[in-house]
């Protein structure tokens, strides 16, 4: 099996934790290799002690990595920015106007009101109309395509009972709210273990490993779907998120650089309509200057007070994250600037958004 157990306990132990604290119906965590595509740790709460199944509810037996699906949201927002790039839609130093505005009737703005942006800081902010501008200035089929490309819309093939492949758009003709709203991860529902994969994706820099949950020999050559230069430029990006005035900054590790996306959906009720109860989750890969794991963490119906992923998943991020950095020996790679432990990197714009 590729599960490592050390990795395994922590992920579960601080999964476990969460959910507790903040009185949520469930969690899920899923941590990859990237250069092996093997799942190192897959875990659920609550659980089961499968050495004594009885008295145990059917719910706890469950494998929610592969059988729970959500809209991904902001999660996806990275991908719309490298979508963008390579398209000659914008520049790297591009600055995008994030004042709100009406698509079909429906108004896109943000939590925070920003009135300029750059690419950076759409992603830092998480800004639902930046981003959905740059897909407007796209075919729908754009996004379609670079999704797919990053594994949404596709089962992992691990041969695990029950896994689902998610929910995906086959539609020809898109209104422009649909385009709108794909942008910031609504229209389409994915498992935490799909979402794996896209970052997995990204953390090589564009290259796709099928998952594993078998050990693996490297290398493990994959297949390229994405140009590495603007994956690597997005993934810098990214490290924006965990920076001072980032949605992330809860997921931060001291002595490592990090590169992440958070994200808030609302969930879907059994009559297909939105309810006020709410997913947080938090994705991400490092140490960024060389990422080695990709990690989701999935928190849901937080029922504690505060349901954003910056302020629900985030800290978990941070906290298995930082183990697993300890406990595989990586060389931490942020460097600082003397006594106030200031990263050296674009920082991005000033206060956070939702995230």
């Amino acid at each position: 099996m590729s599960i490592d157990e050390r990795l395994q306990a922590l992920v579960y132990r601080e999964l476990n934790n969460a959910v507790a604290f903040n009185k949520a119906e469930s969690g899920s965590a899923v941590l990859v290799d990237v250069n092996t595509g093997e799942v190192l740790a897959m875990a659920n709460s609550p659980s089961y002690n499968p050495n004594n199944l009885s008295g145990t509810p059917k719910e706890a037996m469950r494998n929610r990595t592969i059988t729970d699906v959500f809209e991904p949201g902001s999660t996806v927002k990275p991908m719309v920015v490298m979508t963008a790039l390579q398209r000659g839609v914008v520049r790297e130093n591009s600055v995008l106007n994030t004042i709100p505005y009406r698509i079909n009737g429906h108004e896109i703005k943000d939590v925070a009101r920003y009135s300029e942006l750059t690419l950076t800081g759409v992603l830092q902010k998480s800004s639902n109309v930046g981003v959905s501008k740059l897909a407007l200035a796209m075919p729908s089929s754009a996004l379609v395509d670079t999704y797919s490309r990053f594994g949404l819309g596709k089962a992992t093939n691990l041969g695990l009972v029950g896994e689902r492949s998610g929910l995906y758009p086959q539609k020809q003709r898109w209104s422009d709210i649909e385009r709108a709203t794909f942008s910031f991860g609504y229209g389409l529902m994915v498992t935490p273990l799909q979402l794996a994969r896209v970052y997995a994706t990204i953390g090589s820099y564009g290259i796709y490993r099928p998952l594993s949950i078998t050990k693996v020999d490297p290398p493990v050559p994959g297949e390229r779907v994405f140009p590495e230069s603007i994956v690597r430029t997005v993934v810098h990006m990214m490290e924006s998120v965990a920076l001072p005035g980032g949605g992330g900054v809860k997921a931060a590790i001291k002595g490592y650089r990090i590169a992440i996306k958070t994200g808030t959906a609302k969930k879907v009720g059994p009559d297909g309509r939105y309810i006020n109860k709410y997913i947080a989750y938090t994705a991400g890969v490092a140490p960024a200057s060389q990422p080695r794991f990709a990690l989701v963490v999935v928190i849901n119906d937080p029922q504690a007070g505060k349901y954003y992923g910056g302020a629900v998943s985030a800290p978990v991020f941070g906290a298995i994250m930082g183990g697993v950095l300890r406990t595989m020996n990586i060389e931490p790679d942020a460097l600082t600037t003397g006594d106030k432990n200031e990263f050296v990197i674009n920082q991005g714009e000033g206060t956070g958004g939702r995230s």
